[in-house]
């Protein structure tokens, strides 16, 4: 405790309004707690702010833009299609103040306190909270750190104008019409597409083999020949070496495949990770271990060595996924009250909002195989789906991996259209048990792209409809 100061009393204190804090600060109330949630910019954190919502919406407008000007097959022609960004920016804006609205709505409804400014540990059960006029000290009998994370700079692309993370993309006042892309991961890829079908010539530079390397290889290819069609330039094995600003934009240096070329364009996107926001925490003061990237070491119930603080998302071990924080949010606001919950999910689902999407859940056919599994890898394209037909977007495919033995369902991958959506009747079959016959048999709504896990299913344990063996 910190003595000679006026002091506020808390019985949790949580630090950072994400998906995770803002989930945990809400559980920890329904469960009887007081609790204060303390953060230094918006509510809702980089997700509602800066990140998920918004790059989704910037998405959704370019989706809507390209699709008006290309819709010939199905008969569809229009004149003088153009783009306000202006307008585009500030509905985006207002999706933006409707979710971090409703996020305040939320905690004042379930009575958190929220307090505005950075919070530094003091010690075990105390943190400062300064903001540019005051400082105030709260003590707490437990805390559940959800700092998230931010976006690495290189040294050599150091922040400008023109020189931009994710949060500079989210954020500028045109639409470029060029753009180097420095990472193709999801956030680069993501933002790639929407900028892209606004009209942006753009050029990716990717360190690695191939774009998005945490999907299958054939996935990824299906979207770089979508971005390639909107004319979108790769670059693989290419190393970015620096940048010189010009007048109106930048040269970006890279090496490419051993081969020195430069390219230029009005703004250089840099997009290689994030990292975890542990620092200037105060955290050594009270003897936080962590790892050597910087994040907290913790045990199945989100707790650190120092058994009254928690941490949980992106600053802990595990995939940088806003869903992943909420659940753990939960897991540790229930640990502090004294239930026996704990991490225990079977598969956490991943998508890149591309175009198509992507999303995967549990094991891909290697990983299983690598764990030793003997398997069936069950594939069905969306160009056999009713649906899909319809909707005149037919790339794609699902792919179900079962257990040879028992037809157990272990793992899910898709591309298509709303793949986002349709990844979760996977998550729940994985967690519950399910096998191929059991989704085989469960009645799916006709024409719909829901189908395809049943036509999936069907071909897993070999009686297939719609497509011969």
């Amino acid at each position: 405790m910190v003595v000679g100061d006026f002091a506020n009393e808390v019985d949790t204190l949580v630090i950072g309004s994400g998906p995770g804090g803002y989930v945990a600060a809400i559980r920890a109330a329904q469960l009887g707690q007081k609790v204060t949630i303390v953060e230094k910019g918006t509510l809702g954190g980089v997700c509602l702010n800066v990140g998920c919502i918004p790059s989704k919406a910037l998405i959704s407008a370019g989706h809507r833009y390209h699709n008006a000007k290309h819709s010939e097959d199905m008969g569809v022609t229009a004149e003088g299609v153009s783009i306000n960004f202006d307008k585009v920016q500030e509905w985006k804006g207002s999706v933006v103040k409707k979710l971090t609205g409703g996020v305040e709505g939320l905690l004042k409804g379930n009575k958190v306190e929220i307090v505005q400014g950075e919070a530094y540990f003091a010690s075990e059960n105390s943190v400062r909270i300064m903001d540019e006029k005051s400082s105030q000290t709260y003590n707490f009998k437990n805390c559940i750190i959800a700092t998230g994370s931010s976006p690495i700079e290189l040294p050599s692309f150091k922040y400008t104008e023109r020189v931009i993370n994710s949060t500079g993309a989210l954020a500028l006042k045109e639409v470029p019409k060029k753009m180097v892309v420095i990472g193709g991961g999801y956030i680069g890829i993501e933002l790639t597409g929407a900028y892209s079908n606004m009209g942006t010539e753009v050029v990716v530079l990717e360190g690695g083999k191939q774009i998005l390397p945490g999907f299958e290889k054939q996935m990824s290819k299906l979207v770089e020949k979508r971005l390639k069609k909107n004319g979108v330039a790769f670059h693989t094995e290419a190393l970015a070496k620096g940048v010189e600003e010009t007048e109106n934009g930048v040269k970006v240096t890279a090496e490419v495949k051993g081969k020195e070329e430069v390219f230029e364009a009005d703004y250089v996107l840099v997009t290689v990770g994030r990292k975890p926001n542990t620092e200037e925490l105060g955290l050594e003061q009270i003897g936080v271990e962590m790892t050597d990237r910087g994040l907290i070491k913790t045990d199945k119930q989100c707790r650190t060595n120092v058994s009254n603080i928690y941490a949980i998302g992106d600053i802990i071990e595990g995939p940088a996924l806003a869903h992943k924080a909420s659940y753990e949010g939960k897991i540790a606001a229930e640990a502090i009250a004294g239930e026996k919950s704990e991490i225990d999910y079977l598969a956490i689902p991943a998508v890149v909002f591309s175009d198509p999407e992507l999303a995967t859940v549990g094991y891909s056919e290697q990983e299983a195989k690598d764990a030793g599994y003997d398997i069936v890898a069950a594939k069905f394209p969306f160009a056999a789906n009713g649906r899909a037909l319809s909707l005149n977007d037919t790339d794609g495919f699902m792919k179900l991996i079962t257990r040879k033995e028992d037809g157990l369902v272990i793992g899910a991958q898709i591309a298509g259209p709303n793949a986002s959506d349709m990844i979760a009747e996977l998550g729940l079959a994985i967690e519950t048990g399910m096998t191929a016959e059991d989704i085989a048999l469960t009645i799916h709504a006709h024409p719909s792209l829901g189908e395809i896990t049943m036509e999936a299913a069907e071909v897993a344990i070999g009686t297939p409809i719609h497509i011969v063996k």
